[in-house]
């Protein structure tokens, strides 16, 4: 069926160079939400096709649930409540809980600046906690209006108490929490992931969980999804796992369908889409929007 279609809304399916050159009528792609890794962008582009985005979509949500992850690590709830289920209620003396400590005056350093990053910023800001930066691609502007100092990938490592990822997955982002990474930060420090998986090193940061560098991890996001039920991971009790839902809200979701048609709709019109991600497309003469089926 989709070699008729002139519009696809794309979920989580990989569109390939091969599968791309294979759909003569296809105008445009629409990425139903902010991730585009999925996507041959450079062959859309030579193909004339368009792609599009929906940019902000669950800013408020992703924030939310990174710090539903740092409170769950920080504060040791999955772990407790395994506890307390099993009946160890009396058990539970502060010994035996600690250490926990308070995150007002505790650093997290957020890696990626974007529309999620900053909100994650100003929440933290209003718990009270200093907060750094580490995006190359950030205007020295908008660094400075958000408020937040820009550091070395490296500086960052070694002063967070709490380490937040929120960068697309590229060729300079895959596995960029690596072995040589996780040792520079902090000693007990925490690594939140709610962007992609294979940012991680998974057997980088179970050796670095394993020797008690970190004082734990949660993690939305895995490099295998599903994962396999041997992950390594799954052994630790400091390690809160989350199915890749941080983007889920009745509110979030209602946006994304209406920015979707609304793109779909542009396309259709010969109009380029709002959240254009290709640009280049516009000026190539093989730019199939606009043009007239054969």
């Amino acid at each position: 069926m989709a070699r008729f279609a002139e519009v696809l809304v794309v979920g989580s399916a990989t569109m390939t160079r091969e599968f791309l050159s294979v759909l003569p009528r296809l105008k445009g792609l629409v990425r139903g939400g902010i991730g585009v890794d999925a996507v041959d962008v450079a062959a859309a582009t030579d193909l004339g096709i368009v792609v599009a985005n929906v940019p902000d979509f669950c800013t408020d949500e992703v924030a939310e649930h990174t710090f539903a992850l740092i409170f769950a690590v920080a504060r040791k709830i999955t772990p407790i409540d395994r506890r307390v289920r099993r009946g160890q209620w009396q058990g539970l003396v502060p010994t035996q809980i600690l250490p926990i400590y308070r995150l007002r005056g505790r650093t997290l350093g957020v890696i990626g600046m974007g529309k999620i990053g900053r909100m994650v910023a100003q929440k933290a800001r209003a718990l009270g906690m200093n907060v750094i930066g580490f995006d190359p691609y950030l205007l020295p502007g908008v660094a400075a209006a958000i408020g937040v100092p820009l550091v070395s990938l490296e500086e960052l490592l070694r002063q967070a108490d709490v380490v937040s990822l929120h960068v697309p997955l590229t060729s300079e982002t895959r596995h960029l929490i690596n072995a040589r990474t996780l040792a520079l930060m902090k000693s007990q420090s925490m690594l939140i992931n709610v962007a992609r998986g294979q940012i991680v090193d998974e057997a980088a940061l179970q050796m670095a969980l394993d020797s008690g560098h970190l004082a734990g991890a949660g993690l939305d996001v895995l490099e295998q999804e599903p994962p396999a039920a041997s992950n390594g991971l799954f052994r630790f009790e400091n390690v809160v796992f989350t199915s890749h839902y941080a983007s889920c809200s009745v509110e979030a979701y209602a946006d994304l369908r209406r920015q979707i048609s609304e793109q779909v709709a542009e396309i259709l019109r010969a109009e380029f889409p709002r959240n254009l991600v290709n640009r280049e497309v516009m000026n190539l003469p093989q730019c199939r929007l606009g043009q007239k089926e054969k």
